[in-house]
């Protein structure tokens, strides 16, 4: 008869394995073709980012670096092979915001984990985008504090698209509206780009996205930006206040990308990840590729990415509960 495990039975296989290896690095290492797992489509803004990082490694290792895009189940299904990877440093973890999401949606609903923050170890953090509220040109609201004032007057009259719910897009505005004590009417789309079009469209009034992504809907007039949800502005769209800056306690949010490793893996080889992250990330080539997409290097590993991380998950947590079940 074969015997089954469960994923959280094979993990503390793999951690226990993990356990007896040496913390020498192996020779040379890598000296052989590394993999990154990026949990999402090729052309996504995680996969914009994973793209010039895997080639920046490739350069400084002078080994080959293959992304393998794992997308489903909002990055649950990636993340999750990439736990379940070979624990010798021979395959890195993209992770974005969906790595606090995931398990606080769980949590809520009291279903069996899909995705656990445990099956996967923090190397260093890449970007952290915060979202741009944006509506259209022509809406009736000059600047957040008059979209807030009319959704007061207004409860649940004013409809934002989102790219689902608990989604990166969905959270920041319920984010915004507790801190600012209104109601909007939530309504989901396929993703970010069909929410974009909606607004374009007129079928909601407003949607978010990463500055890289709104830009240039707001430059070329089709899109006024309202606040970003990010402790500072951002250089693309100086001229964009944080709702911090607006009197939002506690609206902070990130479009975040990192690079995370199996827990087992030994202590040499990650530290081997870490160094070479640290390295690249002065690496010409990459700086230039995430500037001309719009995107700034926001490189933290160590203590400072764990914060980064356990912050996250808090607000995200909060964030969740205070939507209650979304069916």
């Amino acid at each position: 008869m074969k015997q089954q495990f469960s994923r959280r039975q094979a993990l503390g296989l793999a951690l226990a394995a993990g356990a007896g290896s040496t913390a020498l690095a192996q020779p040379g290492f890598p000296n052989r073709a590394v993999n990154i797992i990026v949990p999402f489509p090729p052309g996504g803004a995680t996969d914009l980012i994973a793209r010039p990082y895997g080639a920046a490694l490739q350069r400084h290792w002078n080994q080959s670096v293959v992304l393998q895009n794992r997308g489903g189940a909002g990055g649950a299904l990636g993340m999750n092979a990439g736990a379940m990877a070979r624990p010798d440093g021979y395959t890195g973890v993209i992770a974005h915001v969906s790595y606090s999401s995931i398990p606080a949606a769980d949590a809520l609903f009291q279903r069996p984990a899909s995705f656990e923050r445990a099956s996967l170890a923090p190397i260093a953090l890449l970007t952290a985008d915060p979202l741009i509220i944006v509506v259209k040109a022509d809406a009736p609201w000059r600047n957040f504090q008059e979209f807030a004032e009319d959704a007061k007057r207004r409860p649940g009259e004013i409809a934002y698209g989102s790219s689902g719910p608990y989604s990166a897009v969905h959270l920041p505005f319920e984010m915004l509206a507790h801190a600012g004590g209104f109601r909007l009417n939530h309504v989901p789309y396929s993703g970010g780009g069909p929410a974009i079009t909606a607004v374009l469209g007129g079928h909601v009034a407003a949607t978010a996205s990463t500055a890289a992504v709104m830009a240039p809907q707001i430059r070329s007039g089709a899109m006024r930006a309202l606040v970003n949800t990010g402790a500072r502005r951002v250089a693309l769209l100086p001229d964009v206040p944080t709702a911090l800056e607006l009197g939002l306690a506690g609206v902070e949010f990130y479009l975040w990308v990192g690079i995370f490793s199996q827990p087992a893996t030994p202590a040499a080889e990650r530290e081997a990840w870490r160094q070479s992250t640290a390295a690249v990330a002065k690496d010409p080539e990459m700086l230039r590729q995430l500037e001309a997409a719009g995107l700034e290097l926001d490189h933290r590993d160590g203590k400072a990415f764990q914060d980064f991380l356990d912050a996250d998950f808090a607000r995200v947590q909060a964030a969740v509960n205070r939507i209650g079940r979304v069916e």
